[in-house]
């Protein structure tokens, strides 16, 4: 039997991925992954030979390993779903990485040059922005849970994926959003909101953290919301060395994910290499 994945299945595996409470953004980018397949393949008959051609297609586009990855990880999770998985394609393996490019970390004197950079254009909102998702390592799909009730308690309960973990809110930032509240007379709800009252959105954040980087002199390659999540983590281990801690702090369920956001820069793993000493 010819098998074709249709738009009445994906509407189904997406109304399957809302149940299981996956993130708005998570679910977007599997339907966009998974649609980027079905263009490609047309008409033709699912089977393991087109989903291997597939998998050797990403790869000749020159695409980086994780994002092949994750775009047959899309595929993958509907073929599972509709009971598909003779059709399901191996990953590529890829060695874990010693350092990190440094071309990609955001450093904490980069971080304060956007912090600047926003303050000296007004925009308070943008700057209270990114010191709370940096000083509370929160991810950007969770920031519509800091909310006027969340300050008063001083934590934000985020329930996501059956799992339910307390973000606390540092007293000091905990202030200034307060003080920002009364100004625009926000008082209850979310607490960051476009000029219309509206959540915003991860692209809206995106496009506004990337419009700082000239002023701020900082690379755009390092200015993403997730990107202040890392220093969070970095910064967090550099001061307790607590990695089970931070885990539970950033919601991850291995402590394998948490080692990923402590990786080195490269800069910083060949002055380790130096200190070995093992040159005369």
């Amino acid at each position: 039997m010819d098998y074709q994945i249709t738009e009445k299945m994906l509407d189904s595996y997406e109304e399957h991925l809302i149940q299981g409470e996956y993130a708005k953004g998570s679910i977007e980018k599997y339907l966009r992954d998974i649609r980027a397949f079905l263009r490609w393949a047309g008409k033709q008959p699912l089977t393991k030979e087109l989903t291997g051609r597939w998998k050797e297609k990403l790869v000749q586009r020159k695409y980086a390993p994780v994002t092949v990855n994750s775009m047959l990880s899309a595929l993958n999770g509907i073929l599972e779903f509709l009971e598909l998985k003779e059709y399901q394609v191996k990953f590529i393996k890829i060695q874990r990485k010693t350092f990190r490019e440094q071309e990609r970390e955001l450093s904490r004197e980069e971080y304060e040059r956007l912090l600047l950079a926003a303050r000296k254009r007004g925009n308070i909102r943008l700057e209270l922005l990114l010191e709370t998702i940096c000083a509370t390592g929160i991810r950007v799909s969770e920031v519509r849970h800091v909310t006027v009730e969340a300050v008063r308690q001083g934590r934000a309960c985020i329930s996501l994926k059956g799992k339910v973990r307390t973000i606390l809110i540092p007293a000091k930032l905990g202030r200034k959003l307060s003080k920002y509240c009364r100004k625009w007379k926000i008082k209850s709800g979310e607490i960051f909101l476009t000029k219309r009252g509206n959540s915003l959105t991860r692209r809206q954040i995106w496009g506004e953290m990337k419009n700082l980087c000239e002023e701020a002199e900082v690379e755009s390659s390092k200015v993403f919301p997730h990107n202040l999540r890392h220093l969070f983590a970095r910064t967090y281990y550099k001061v307790y060395r607590d990695i089970v801690k931070l885990a539970d702090i950033l919601g991850h369920s291995s402590v394998e994910t948490t080692r990923i956001y402590l990786i080195s820069t490269g800069e910083e793993h060949a002055r380790q290499i130096d200190r070995l000493g093992l040159v005369s």
